[in-house]
């Protein structure tokens, strides 16, 4: 499965229950990384546009590049209106943008996708001089309280290639090794999101490894997840926390 294929079907439930950005996230991109309304970004992978609009709402242009068509088309239905936005179809190995034409490049959630060895040589060709470029991904906590820790087996047994499309196989050492030697950065933001079953579900939904429902693991799946729903839920909602993980530098 490869991105281009991953989430035409999902992006409904990408769109409303994939979780945003933290705001001290994105003030950090703007203070320490140096973001600014006169910046050109480039969305590598923008899926839905949800790194996007943080970025546009502060008056930074920004360039989706998506090779899913659903999820592109998704992304322009939420900020086609807005001026300093517009997508291509592209991908992180050919994005169809000019030489040296973005002060910085983002990717969220979706760098784990990537062929790096390619990607590097593009990512260079479009960024201007001293340019930079952001990883960025919401790594849901797999541990610490029973329920994350039930979500965490429940996806291991029922999931379609979980542990081999997990962007935790991408060890810090492979990342630094994207950058250019001693420039990598790294900060750590905590979110978290509240979810009833339905929200649960369609979280869950949204993942490219999560069986959908012509699949024989799908029946099976959703009783556990009912289940794991009805035990550990308080006042009808269950919590999923997240660690933002940002790395950034220079190629």
């Amino acid at each position: 499965m490869n991105l281009k294929q991953s989430f035409s079907n999902r992006v409904k439930d990408y769109v409303k229950y994939r979780p945003t950005y933290p705001s001290d996230a994105i003030d950090y991109l703007y203070n320490i990384v140096k973001l600014d309304e006169h910046s050109t970004v480039a969305d590598i992978g923008a899926g839905t546009g949800k790194l996007s609009e943080l970025l546009v709402e502060r008056g930074t242009h920004v360039i989706a590049v998506e090779p899913d068509q659903e999820m592109r088309q998704a992304c322009i239905q939420i900020l086609g209106h807005e001026s300093n936005f517009h997508a291509v179809e592209g991908s992180a190995e050919s994005t169809c943008l000019h030489d040296n034409s973005v002060d910085f490049i983002v990717c969220a959630q979706a760098f784990h996708w990537f062929d790096r060895t390619v990607a590097n040589k593009e990512f260079k060709r479009i960024l201007k001089d001293r340019g930079k470029v952001i990883l960025v991904w919401n790594t849901r906590q797999t541990k610490g309280t029973p329920f994350l820790e039930g979500i965490e087996h429940l996806l291991f047994n029922y999931g379609i290639n979980y542990s081999e499309v997990n962007h935790k196989n991408i060890s810090e050492d492979e990342m630094q090794l994207f950058f250019r030697e001693n420039t990598m950065e790294k900060s750590v933001f905590k979110m978290q999101q509240l979810f009833d079953f339905e929200g649960l579900s369609g979280r869950v939904m949204s993942s490219s490894y999560t069986p959908t429902p012509e699949h024989p693991n799908y029946g099976r799946m959703r009783e556990e997840l009912k289940k794991l729903f009805n035990q550990y839920e308080e006042n009808g909602k269950v919590t999923f926390i997240y660690d933002t993980e940002l790395y950034w530098g220079e190629l």
